[in-house]
C-alpha cells in the first residue's frame, strides 16, 4: 500500500501536467471575440427582442396597476420560477429567493397589498438580449417605490434583471431579480 505522501505527490504530479500553461489561452482574446458572427452572438433576431422589450412593458404597467391576474400569466409556470425581493421581516433574512409560480404570484401580490407599490424604469437603457434561442434576458435601471414590510414609499435605485424563457403558450418571465443599489460613499 502507498503512504498518503506518495498518493498526494502523484496527484500533485498530474494536476501540474494538465495545468494550463502560458502557451494555453485561459481566456477568450478581443481577437477571438471580432471572430464571432453577429448571428452568432445575438440568437434572437430584432423582432423578438423588440416583443420582449414590449412584453417587459407590460409587465411593468401590470405591477403598477397591481394586476394581479395579469402578472400570474405572464410569469412561467414552473417551480424554478424565481422572484428575489424584500422578506416580510429581517428574521426571514429581509431579502431572499421565492421559488415556484404560485410563491412567485402570492408575494408579488404581498408586494401589492402593503399600499404603495410603484416601479419606474429607465426604458432608455433598457438592454434586452438573447442568450439562447430560448432564453432572452432584460437589464434596466429603475426606481422602486414600496410600503412593503414597513418601507418608506419612495422611489429607491435598482438594477432590474428578468429571464424570460419561450414556452407553447410564448415568452414568459422565468426570473425577476431587483438588486438595490447602495448609496454612494461618502468622500
Amino acid at each position: 500500500m502507498m503512504s498518503k505522501s506518495i498518493c498526494l505527490s502523484s496527484l500533485l504530479v498530474v494536476l501540474s501536467a494538465v495545468r494550463p500553461t502560458a502557451a494555453q489561452p485561459a481566456a477568450v482574446t478581443p481577437a477571438d471575440e471580432a471572430s464571432v458572427t453577429s448571428s452568432e452572438a445575438e440568437p434572437l433576431d430584432p423582432a423578438t427582442l423588440d416583443s420582449l422589450r414590449a412584453l417587459y412593458k407590460q409587465l411593468i404597467d401590470a405591477e403598477d396597476r397591481h394586476d394581479l391576474a395579469t402578472v400570474r400569466a405572464m410569469v412561467w409556470k414552473s417551480p424554478s420560477a424565481l422572484f428575489v425581493a424584500k422578506t416580510a421581516t429581517p428574521a426571514e433574512g429581509n431579502w431572499a429567493g421565492f421559488w415556484g409560480t404560485d410563491v412567485v404570484v402570492t408575494h408579488i401580490g404581498e408586494l401589492f397589498g402593503a399600499g404603495s407599490f410603484h416601479i419606474d424604469p429607465d426604458y432608455a437603457k433598457e438592454k434586452v438580449i438573447g442568450l439562447t434561442r430560448d432564453v432572452a434576458e432584460t437589464y434596466a435601471p429603475v426606481a422602486i417605490s414600496v410600503a412593503y414590510a414597513g418601507q418608506t414609499p419612495v422611489p429607491k435605485p435598482f438594477i432590474m434583471i428578468l429571464d424570460w424563457i419561450r414556452t407553447p403558450e410564448g415568452w414568459r418571465m422565468a426570473t425577476d431579480i431587483a438588486l438595490p443599489i447602495p448609496p454612494a460613499p461618502h468622500s
